[in-house]
């Protein structure tokens, strides 16, 4: 059986604590790879490591850094599909969404390519008699990130390229369910020319991750999970000290207003539902219809629904894959079995699909639940899965209302003809990333990602500027040069004189 083990410094280090994960093909559910689980002490190992690196690669120039990320991703994109097939076998998403997941990451590369003009201090000449003032922006040491199981590369890739381009080195502690995508990017990024120990990976569970929040060495730790896991992993981490971005979980709603085009919003609701098999942070998994409009919307998504073809992700025929585990396949039907008895209309029921020939991979269909109540599970817990809720509100602003009072506030859409609508929306709504229009507004690489209330903890967003300021630390620096034509004066205690 092949096994996946950790990369710290520079090469490939076999696992010494014992321990092995299972990791399952989802389309067939044949464990198929063992994954080495690092005990603390091999994660204090990979710290040394990584402190070591720090020495040369944190005074190294701007240039070398650049050089480097240029051919990383020259390489990256060469081996697009090789990484995409790695996300497939492991994750079991289909081979179109796996390279938009890489694409996705490849932007956060390119913006570290650009990391000159993000590092640019400040100046302020002769603020008081010959004393200039400068700010500048120095790295912080050994930074981790502890990413999931949804986006195995590009989660990882919104990470670690913006933090060694800063001058950081990185631990990744990726999810044991889909490890080797995350090792191909270390593998690439050393062919590139990354010094050995600036990239390291350490596989594990809940071991690995209790001992990188805990590790003195470690500055700082980015998150993205479950809001229960970011909040545990924000509290911990800030109590030993270190800076924190942890990005939580999500109910994502869609606000669907009575003059939209019906079918555009039922196209968006399907692929926003339902595309990565649900399994993503900002799929739309609660439409709110206002008005009369609402059973139109669901008979449009039930239609559209209904003709998604699903099947192994390495099938360009298949729309949508299996999801990652027998256990969360079981946990999502949990909430389509409970929805009538919680008030729901089930529309489309998509508990016990199979697919020939693959009878015993994660299989599950898409649901569709209408007139869904607030109060029941399927809408206040964040289901990951491919299941689509449906609320109704008599106007505009019950639905602002409604999708206020939600404690996620990730991200959220309004469709919408009227701008003047739309530019309510914008500022009334109480989420980090809002669409208009568009359904699942993920920012550009150059733009940072991450939402408000339970759905972020720490001060920072993930990539862009917020992104190179958490991985960076301000320093100010005030000058005062003697001018040359003047003697000494001695020692004077007083405050500076400004004029």
């Amino acid at each position: 059986m092949k096994t996946v083990n950790h990369w710290i410094g520079g090469k490939t280090v076999e696992g010494a604590s014992g321990n092995y994960g299972p990791v399952t093909d989802p389309a067939t559910g044949e464990v198929t790879t063992q994954v080495a689980l690092a005990s603390a002490d091999e994660v204090d190992a990979a710290v040394r490591v990584a402190q070591e690196a720090f020495q040369s690669w944190g005074q190294s120039s701007l240039a070398a850094r650049t050089k480097v990320l240029f051919a990383y991703r020259a390489l990256l994109d060469a081996n697009r599909d090789a990484i995409a097939e790695l996300i497939t076998a492991e994750h079991g998403k289909v081979h179109s969404d796996a390279l938009g997941e890489v694409a996705r990451g490849l932007e956060i590369v390119e913006l570290a390519c650009g990391i000159t003009t993000q590092l640019k201090g400040e100046l302020s000449t002769s603020v008081s008699s010959r004393v200039d003032v400068s700010s500048i922006r120095q790295p912080l040491g050994v930074v981790a990130g502890i990413t999931p199981f949804n986006f195995p590369a590009m989660v990882p890739m919104w990470m670690f390229p913006l933090a060694v381009a800063c001058g950081n080195t990185f631990i990744l502690k990726p999810s044991e369910k889909d490890p080797s995508a995350p090792n191909k990017l270390a593998e690439l990024a050393s062919e590139a020319g990354l010094p050995a120990g600036v990239l390291n990976v350490v596989h594990g569970d809940k071991v690995a991750v209790d001992a990188l929040l805990a590790h003195p060495g470690i500055a700082a730790v980015s998150f993205v999970g479950s809001t229960p896991i970011a909040r545990h992993i924000h509290t911990t981490a800030s109590a030993n000290g270190k800076r924190v971005q942890a990005l939580g979980g999500a109910k994502n709603h869609m606000l669907v207003l009575p003059d939209a085009d019906l079918d555009a919003a039922a196209d968006a609701a399907v692929s926003a539902a339902y595309g990565s098999a649900g399994e993503r942070c900002m799929a739309i998994s609660a439409v709110v219809a206002v008005g009369s409009i609402g059973d139109a919307l669901v008979e449009k998504i039930r239609e559209r629904a209904e003709k998604i073809k699903i099947g192994p992700g390495n099938d360009p025929a298949s729309e949508m894959g299996p999801l990652i585990t027998a256990a969360h396949r079981d946990k999502v039907a949990s909430y389509v079995k409970d929805a009538a008895d919680q008030g729901a209309d089930v529309v489309l029921d998509g508990t016990g699909y199979t697919v020939g020939g693959f009878e015993n991979g994660h299989w599950i269909g898409l649901s569709l639940l209408d007139n869904v109540k607030t109060d029941s599970d399927a809408y206040r817990d964040e289901i990951f899965g491919p299941v689509l809720c449906v609320l109704r509100a008599e106007t505009y602003e019950e639905g602002v209302a409604l999708i206020n009072a939600s404690p996620f506030g990730n991200g959220t859409a309004i469709f919408t003809r009227d701008g003047g609508a739309a530019r309510r929306f914008q500022l009334e709504i109480e989420a980090g990333m809002v669409g208009v229009n568009v359904p699942i507004p993920v920012p550009v690489g150059y733009h940072s990602f991450g939402g408000w209330k339970d759905s972020l903890f720490g001060d920072h967003h993930i990539y862009g500027n917020d992104g190179i300021h958490f991985y960076t630390r301000g320093k100010v620096v005030t000058t005062r040069w003697p001018d040359p034509s003047e003697a000494p004066v001695g020692v004077d205690l007083g405050f500076p004189r400004n004029h």
